[in-house]
């Protein structure tokens, strides 16, 4: 298995614990600590696969798959959204 996957997320202790289990699996990985970071990750490189949390300081998930979709279309990449926030 092998591909390539952006982890957002502004927790590091997050983004590295993903990072060991994907490139474990083969994946290549890069990272991003909020959404506006992502947002230039993906134009330097488009990943097949988001892994994006909702919560994040500069620019949240949802803004960047926003921006993300606006500009790429509704296809590729694929986009994971995790949370920990509770719903009310």
């Amino acid at each position: 298995m092998s591909g390539t996957v952006l982890v957002v997320d502004d927790s590091a202790v997050v983004r590295k614990l993903a990072r060991r289990m994907l490139e474990r699996h083969g994946f290549a990985v890069r990272e991003a600590e909020h959404g506006e970071a992502a947002l230039q990750a993906c134009r330097d490189f488009l990943p097949d696969l988001v892994l994006l949390d909702r919560n994040m300081p500069v620019l949240d998930g949802i803004g960047f798959l926003r921006a993300l979709r606006a500009a790429h279309g509704p296809g590729r990449p694929a986009v994971v959204m995790c949370t920990t926030e509770a719903a009310q």
